[in-house]
């Protein structure tokens, strides 16, 4: 704050700033395939191909445990509901919401991780 009657105090103005410049070099590493470009792809490949892998296994043992809890209970395996066997009844029911589901959620999960790398680039 000022005294009245008194000028503002003297201000620097600056056209562009140190962090623009960054901007369009760290775009340029990547259109241009520069070697940290690459790295910089090859890490957000890397990052989506551990999330396809992580939610792969996660749907294989969920779908390969309901035959399995039929193996090691008899009596759940030969259950029947409706005349058919408890354990198909199970996979025919949970298989496509699960992965109905994991489709969902590695949709999110690789827009946030492209979000993350966009980020990266701009900064």
């Amino acid at each position: 704050m000022t005294a009245p009657g008194q000028p503002p105090p003297r201000q620097r103005v600056v056209l562009a700033q140190r962090r623009g410049a960054r901007t369009v070099r760290t775009r340029v590493e990547v259109q241009e395939h520069t070697a940290i470009g690459d790295a910089l792809v090859r890490g957000l490949v890397r990052a989506q191909l551990a999330l396809a892998l992580r939610l792969a296994v996660l749907t294989v043992v969920v779908l390969c445990a309901i035959p399995l809890l039929g193996i090691a209970f008899p009596a759940l395996g030969s259950a029947t509901v409706l005349g058919v066997r408890l354990p198909w009844l199970l996979l025919g029911l949970t298989a496509y919401p699960l992965l109905y589901g994991v489709g969902r959620v590695y949709v999110t999960l690789a827009e946030r991780n492209e979000h993350d790398f966009a980020e990266l680039v701009d900064d």
